[in-house]
């Protein structure tokens, strides 16, 4: 420094520089100094840079200038900034990247500064670049532990898992030796590769036999005892290669006792390894053929003196019929019994669905078209069902149908289908007609709206005052007549059922912040809150009929509030349904009226002066119906009004018809 390049000042006795010379001699001693130091602004932008900043960053001055610390600060995102205003100072530790893109750790001291109304941070840096290895070296200590923690939590797991595993083998084969029947699993090959103690007793199996198709010390055992020798080598040893199905047979032993075996495939990873068998002793239920008999019998007791008709039929023939067939055909049992075409009989059957079917889970509804001997038609509501193994029909199959004459019905029912397909065609014909009157309407409509337009631009500014209201009266009625007859016309394609239901994607969150940016353009004096959880909601739905929906209860909640009252929009999902609610704070619907609000024309009866035509409701009631929905209502007079719209939340699409 030269000597002469600073003025000194004398000072209450004391030597002082010039503020201009203690501006350049600060500016000097931070340019001199090791550490880095720098000045930020807002958007920590820079505002100064001293040489120590240059040379560690490797930018010059001008290019920090135009630089924001995050640049070059690649921590800059993890830090919390905002503390520096209210704590005054902040010091951490960052890594830096130079202008070659070195990555190295700085330790910063940061100052919050506030000077002739400017806020701004000062800093001071130091590279840290030792630090980093000593970061590192820790974090892999921690990672090791937490790796060996994770290990040992593990192996815990693993061991409480065997445990449980072990005690429920232990478990399955206290299970399996405890059971009263035999249990026994075979492979493809025929080998039996399991089997419970059950089953070596009841076989009295020696301990020496070795269990496998390939020994035939083995097949001659079971052979042995069995009065059908080959019943055992074609019930075990074949059917174990055959597919998935489900078995039951008897076995005879020559001993005498009879064995009942019941088998089904044995599944390991969604394939069929084999077979598993199970066999118990009915020996004591040899009286099962006398008890079928005497069931045969009480049946025979009952169908001969109950009122509805029971046929059996076994193959293309009846092979029995009671007293009640005779009454209601005209034909004799022994011209029923005896050659008779089934096919002149029974005309056609329908099968029915019965929902619940309950205990009778094993009979069938079915509707049979009877033809009578004279001629004429009658309908059995019959219970249908196959009984296997009847011993009076030589042990085979049977078709027992019971049924109840529902011929006066089947009439009933035909002339209130014809009285539906008549109502039909009268609401067709009516919706054509309101169709016809609405286009019919629109054109002497247009004339006036078109007249009245030009009626406006004619006006001159001497009667303007006058006339203009008028006019403007008239333009606002020709407006709510051409909503109305919108109304009606879609009421009319509604209710003659030509709206297309076909959903297609739609986003919905933006779709409603669409339409409440659209309604709140033309109705400004009634805030629309939109409310939703989801920041995206996409479902497969019909936008030209959802649509409506929404705009009918907005614009319902917007005409019945008073001006400036806001309107609550609430859009959510839950158990796979769409849930739309519209809550206004207007004048509410009475109790009796909520009972009819879905009906066509009716309105409330607290509307007053209020325009409407009575649709706008019943239009959304088809429209929801449409979608499979459903809408409910809730509101109290002078407190407001909540209508909830629940769809159901289709994600995928499916094959839609004309409903």
């Amino acid at each position: 420094m030269n000597s002469g390049e600073y003025t000194l000042a004398r000072s209450n006795n004391q030597w002082a520089l010039q503020p201009e010379i203690e501006m350049k001699f600060a500016h000097f001693l931070i340019n001199h100094a090791v550490d880095a130091a720098f000045c930020l602004g807002a958007n920590a932008q820079f505002l100064y840079v001293n040489d120590a900043t240059c040379l560690m960053t490797e930018y010059s001055r001008e290019e920090l200038l135009s630089m924001r610390l995050h640049d070059i600060d690649i921590d800059f995102s993890l830090h919390n900034w905002s503390d520096i205003n209210s704590r005054g100072s902040l010091t951490f530790k960052s890594r830096y990247q130079t202008k070659g893109g070195r990555i190295f750790l700085v330790e910063i001291s940061m100052n919050y500064v506030k000077h002739q109304d400017m806020e701004f941070g000062c800093a001071f840096a130091r590279e840290k670049t030792d630090e980093i290895v000593e970061l590192s070296v820790q974090k892999w200590t921690d990672e090791l532990r937490d790796t060996k923690d994770n290990l040992q939590q593990e192996f815990s797991q693993l061991k409480a898992k065997e445990v449980e595993l072990e005690t429920s083998l232990s478990l399955l084969r206290s299970t399996l030796e405890s059971t009263a029947i035999g249990i026994v699993a075979v492979n493809f090959e025929g080998d039996i590769l399991s089997l419970n103690q059950k089953f070596v007793d009841m076989w009295q199996i020696p301990e020496s036999l070795i269990l496998s198709k390939k020994c035939p010390r083995c097949k001659a055992f079971f052979e042995n005892q069995l009065k059908d020798p080959q019943a055992f080598s074609r019930l075990i040893w074949e059917v174990s290669s055959q597919s998935d199905f489900e078995s039951y047979d008897i076995l005879e032993l020559k001993d005498g006792r009879v064995f009942a075996h019941y088998s089904k495939p044995q599944w390991l990873e969604g394939k069929i390894i084999g077979r598993v068998w199970s066999i118990w002793d009915i020996t004591e239920s040899k009286q099962t053929e006398e008890a079928l008999r005497l069931n045969a019998t009480r049946f025979r007791t009952l169908a001969e003196t109950t009122d509805a008709s029971t046929f059996l039929i076994q193959g293309t023939r009846l092979c029995y019929i009671n007293p009640a067939v005779e009454k209601l055909t005209g034909y004799t049992k022994e011209e029923l019994l005896t050659g008779f075409g089934l096919h002149r009989l029974i005309k056609s059957k329908k099968r029915r669905q019965v929902r619940n079917q309950g205990e009778a889970g094993n009979f069938e509804y079915q509707e049979i078209n009877i033809l009578t001997k004279n001629g004429t038609e009658r309908w059995l509501a019959c219970a249908v069902a196959m009984l296997d193994g009847v011993l009076d029909f030589g042990g085979k199959p049977v078709e027992l149908i019971a049924g109840i004459d529902i011929t006066d019905y089947k009439y009933a029912e035909l002339g209130l289908n014809q009285a539906l397909e008549q109502a039909k065609q009268l609401s067709e014909l009516r919706a054509r007609f309101l169709s016809m009157v609405c286009h019919q309407f629109r054109t002497p409509l247009n004339v006036v709206s078109f007249s009245n337009s030009l009626l406006k631009e004619e006006v001159d500014k001497r009667t303007q005052k006058k006339i203009q209201p008028l006019l403007d009266h008239i333009q606002k009625a020709t407006e709510q007549l051409s909503l109305m007859l919108d109304d009606i016309l879609f009421f009319s394609k509604a209710e003659a059922a030509k709206l297309n239901f076909e959903p297609k994607p739609l986003e919905l969150v933006h779709f409603c912040q669409d339409l409440v940016a659209q309604m709140q353009m033309s109705v400004s004096q009634n805030p629309i809150h939109f409310v939703t959880q989801d920041n995206s909601l996409t479902a497969y739905i019909d936008k030209k009929l959802l649509e409506p929906i929404l705009k009918n209860l907005l614009d319902n909640a917007i005409k019945y509030s008073r001006p400036n009252i806001g309107i609550n929009f609430e859009l959510s999902c839950e158990k796979e349904k769409l849930i739309f609610q519209v809550k206004d704070r207007g004048i509410g619907i009475s109790v009796v009226d909520q009972q009819r609000i879905f009906e066509p024309f009716y309105r409330g009866s607290n509307i007053d002066h209020i325009p409407g035509t009575g649709l706008g409701l019943s239009i959304l009631k088809t429209l929801v119906d449409l979608h499979h929905g459903q809408v409910s209502v809730e509101s109290e007079v002078g407190v407001g009004t909540k209508f909830t719209v629940m769809l159901p939340l289709m994600k995928s699409e499916f094959t839609c018809s004309e409903l």
